[in-house]
């Protein structure tokens, strides 16, 4: 049964980060088709965002098999 549960919880933490991900790129191209000039600071903004998302996915995803190691 908890190998069952960390297996959702790690599912669910990979389709949050790819949804999160997914906004942030898709709000970057919009805000550089709005303003050109600004790629560089947008681009650069928009990796660290994705990162920080990539980081708390990977965080959940080593939770979940924690538990099912413990």
């Amino acid at each position: 049964m908890g190998a069952g549960l960390a297996a959702i919880g790690a599912g669910l933490a990979a389709v949050g980060a790819g949804i999160g991900i997914g906004q942030i790129g898709g709000s970057a191209l919009e805000a550089i088709a709005r303003q050109p000039s600004a790629l560089n600071d947008i681009r650069t903004n928009m990796l660290i965002a994705a990162a920080l998302v990539e980081g708390v996915a990977l965080f959940g995803v080593v939770l979940a098999l924690l538990v099912v190691l413990a």
